[in-house]
């Protein structure tokens, strides 16, 4: 099964890379800051459409559409565009997100890093691979010579002094810190060694069903702020290469948690 999703994430990855740059039509969901495109939903449309015809049983959860449930213990969870702003302002950063579960649990997950080209890959229990090499976490231990990455939930305006008060917090203690626009992305680059831990709340299913499985497979953790397992429905996700994972845990909890 994971050939045919690295296929269909090409596939609408080639819908973006299209529409990229191009003028499109943009609408707003929640506020102004929660971007959708026509081409969130073609690339969508084209992977539930590959689901339906070819796993027609199985059920699906997709950032735009919303949940089509089937008589199956498979859930496909999609977004379709990981990065809608960075695309509609034409930064290149931004990507296709595919986990797939089984009874509860991610066993195959694909994040295409659409502009450069890169097929983020992962199946229980196998390993994680970037373009069919494998892939796994730093190997740093010392949280002042990590490079975290993070992002604002898209209702950051309402109450940014809450927000900031953590990322201040890890700006003291690290060697820098990042905020690329693409959760999946963000993941992504913590499973190849890239960046050494992420944190963000507000998220949904979509933004880390994938990226929590290459993130394991790549050895390192994913958790909540307490360091207990992580829920994909949940809102609030920690993740590391393990080795920073009690220190970044210890920091979360100096600063109250706001959601």
């Amino acid at each position: 099964m994971i050939d045919k999703i690295i296929t269909i994430a090409k596939e609408a990855g080639e819908i973006l890379r299209n529409g990229f740059r191009q003028d499109f039509q943009i609408e707003y969901k929640t506020n102004s800051s929660n971007l959708v495109t026509e081409y969130d939903k073609k690339s969508e449309k084209l992977i539930i459409d590959f689901v339906n015809k070819e796993f027609p049983t199985h059920s699906i959860l997709a950032e735009e559409s919303g949940r089509q449930d089937n008589s199956n213990e498979y859930l496909w969870i999609i977004d379709p565009l990981d990065g809608t702003t960075n695309f509609a302002h034409g930064l290149p950063i931004f990507s296709v997100s595919i986990g797939v579960m089984k009874s509860r649990e991610i066993i195959y997950g694909v994040v295409y890093d659409v502009m450069r080209d890169l097929i983020y890959s992962a199946e229980k229990r196998s390993g994680a691979f970037c373009n069919g090499k494998k892939i796994h976490v730093s190997s740093n231990d010392n949280l002042s010579k990590s490079v975290l990455v993070t992002g604002f939930p898209y209702n950051i305006a309402e109450n940014p002094d809450k927000a900031f008060e953590r990322f201040i917090a890890f700006l003291k203690e690290a060697r820098a810190i990042r905020r690329l626009g693409s959760a999946a992305i963000d993941m992504c680059y913590v499973a190849e060694g890239v960046f050494d831990g992420f944190w963000e709340v507000a998220l949904n299913p979509w933004d880390v069903a994938a990226g929590k499985l290459l993130i394991e497979e790549a050895g390192g953790f994913v958790t909540d702020f307490n360091g207990f397992p992580m829920n994909i429905f949940d809102k609030r996700l920690l993740a590391s290469n393990g080795k920073i994972h009690q220190h970044m845990i210890k920091m979360m909890n100096k600063v109250e948690f706001f959601e």
